[in-house]
């Protein structure tokens, strides 16, 4: 009897096992149905409001363009959160039940295919994932941790083969491009162009008789431009090719040919707001540009084609794999120390983690809630070729060992808010993650005088570009920017920034009494958003050798008339658009065309 009970029991045990199994199953097919429905839903959505690009170039509609970037930010965490939203609905209580996520894992993986962007099919079920469970570090059982190969069908090019006509080829491809709009003087801007083409290529010591030019089907829009991209194509040789055409008043006009892949480089920037370019197959378009920039990170491109989150994901394993094939420890990164992030970087790697403080030294009069709001402006805002892009993560977990034991002393101690160090594991909940720079403060101290001074010109115009964009760095002293690689000057704190609208630019006022004038604290009242340009002076932190080219260049930005020309020109809707490209790189008939722009 007792061994009929027991096989009774177990038999029962395994008939319930089966309906267990059974129904995740059913319910993580639900789910996966669910979670599908909802990325086909974010792929439709941003493809429809990338569409709307090239009409809005058409129609000169440069708000909209600006919009439309906005928008189609905002698009992917609406569909998460929808997601989530039907999710709770559908499966009830089974949401935060593993063995069901693990189903619907399978299911969706089958169910994605290769007709769907699976890599951006599979960061997308990922973000469902960690927005419920708030996983710390991975779960392999209910993410897609290891990439599959995805379908990097190469995307549709046009060709001119030249035959001698440099000219005729390109007059060919620029007419293919906007056939609709008229040309202020094409024949003009061909000849510009080629002959920009042949210096480029006797630099090379190549041919300067070109063999064909290939470029992408899809422009790409930003701002006021479109970019033609491709390659000049010489024998077994190639250089990459980047046609910058702006639509003017008066119609169309080449403003730049890039032939050099540091001048591509600038243009696909960290440090400017992702393209609307058209793409069924972003894996391929990825792939296109890297063969043009070899040096990019896949991480880099996804971004600036519009796929931030998948450009997350692309970061985070590029970066797992390094810490896996290094030794390399978190260090404090170069630099005077911040009163509100602490930011450390790894040696081998060129980007710096922040985290936010849990208290903020005096003076600085700030929440945590308001530094997260400043920089999910820069995220939102044209950034100008100006500001760093800043990946916002969370729940990353490393092993102690890899802090260093002063930095991890002082996380431990000053951000509990957003570090935890639970025995041999470090989990940072709450992270920016930024391109590394040298800071500025830094670099002018240690370059040479001419390559400094270079650097503090440029510093003034980064400001400009800024404020032409409506943003207003607040705190400018040299050490909250730095210099990129091809050396230029970004900014990268941004818990003081704000809109240069939303200031109150005034002169200081006379004093009657000469005693006043030397006090440290103000005669006159100052309301909270009161700006007093004249004082940047004191403020800056240039040295004295550096000081006079700073001010033969951009004295204009210590006067209140600047700073209200730049609220003026904005309040008034004017879109100014700021060159990604050297002077140097200008075609005289940019020069020469009425474009309401700034390098």
């Amino acid at each position: 009897m007792r061994l009929e009970t027991w096989y009774r029991f177990g038999a029962r045990t395994e008939a319930l096992r089966s309906n267990y199994r059974d129904t995740m199953h059913e319910t993580g097919a639900r789910a996966a149905d669910v979670i599908l429905s909802g990325f086909d839903e974010y792929r439709a959505r941003f493809d429809a409001l990338t569409a709307e690009a090239a009409g809005g170039f058409v129609a000169r509609a440069w708000p909209r363009m600006l919009e439309l970037g906005k928008e189609r930010l905002d698009v992917y965490n609406e569909c998460v959160d929808a997601v989530v939203n039907e999710l709770k609905a559908t499966v009830g209580e089974a949401i935060s039940n593993h063995d069901m996520w693990s189903s619907a894992k399978q299911r969706y993986g089958a169910e994605l295919g290769d007709e769907r962007d699976r890599e951006l099919g599979e960061t997308f079920f990922n973000s469902a994932t960690r927005r419920i469970f708030h996983t710390e570090g991975i779960n392999a059982a209910i993410e897609f941790v290891t990439p599959v190969p995805t379908n990097g069908a190469s995307p549709a090019v046009r060709h001119a083969v030249i035959d001698g006509d440099c000219e005729g080829a390109l007059d060919e491809l620029l007419r293919d491009a906007w056939p609709m709009l008229r040309w202020v003087n094409l024949r003009r801007d061909v000849t510009l162009a080629a002959d920009e083409l042949r210096r480029r290529l006797a630099l090379h010591a190549l041919d300067p008789e070109m063999d064909e030019i290939e470029l992408l089907a899809e422009p790409f829009y930003r701002g006021q431009s479109a970019f033609l991209v491709g390659r000049v194509i010489v024998g077994d040789a190639e250089l990459p090719l980047g046609i910058v055409v702006h639509h003017t008043a008066r119609g169309l006009v080449v403003g730049a040919v890039l032939a050099e892949v540091e001048d591509l480089s600038v243009v696909f920037s960290y440090t400017r707001s992702s393209f609307l370019v058209a793409t069924r197959r972003p894996a391929g378009l990825v792939g296109y540009l890297r063969r043009l920039m070899p040096h990019k990170r896949p991480a880099e491109l996804y971004t600036t084609i519009g796929f931030h989150k998948h450009g997350k994901t692309e970061l985070y394993r590029d970066f797992m794999q390094h810490v896996a094939d290094s030794d390399d420890q978190f260090v404090y990164a170069r630099g005077i120390k911040g009163m509100v992030m602490i930011v450390f970087t790894m040696p081998g790697y060129d980007v710096v983690f922040k985290v936010i403080r849990d208290r903020f030294p005096f003076p600085k009069q700030t929440t945590r809630r308001q530094i997260m709001s400043k920089y999910r402006l820069v995220f939102r805002h044209d950034r100008a070729g100006r500001m760093i892009e800043a990946y916002e993560f969370e729940h990353l977990q490393f092993d102690r060992d890899r802090f260093s034991s002063q930095l991890l002393e002082e996380l431990a101690a000053d951000a509990t808010r957003s570090v935890t160090v639970d025995g041999d594991q470090v989990t940072l909940h709450h992270v920016y993650v930024e391109r590394r720079v040298i800071p500025l403060d830094v670099y002018v101290r240690e370059a040479n005088p001419i390559k400094a001074q270079a650097a503090i010109v440029d510093y003034g115009r980064a400001i400009k570009n800024l404020a032409a964009t409506n943003i207003f760095p607040g705190d400018m002293l040299l050490k909250n920017f730095g210099v990129t690689r091809s050396g230029r000057v970004v900014f990268y704190d941004y818990d003081e920034i704000t809109t240069v609208t939303s200031c109150k630019f005034r002169d200081i006022p006379e004093s009657d009494r000469p005693d006043q004038e030397m006090s440290a604290d103000p005669w006159f009242g100052v309301g909270e958003n009161d700006v007093f340009p004249e004082e940047f002076t004191r403020f800056l932190g240039i040295r004295d050798e550096l000081r006079n080219t700073f001010d033969y260049h951009h004295s204009d930005l210590f006067t209140v008339r600047f700073w209200r020309r730049a609220q003026d020109r904005v309040r008034t809707g004017e879109v100014i658009e700021v060159f990604p490209y050297r002077r140097s790189r200008r075609l005289r008939a940019v020069a020469r065309s009425r474009l309401g722009a700034v390098e």
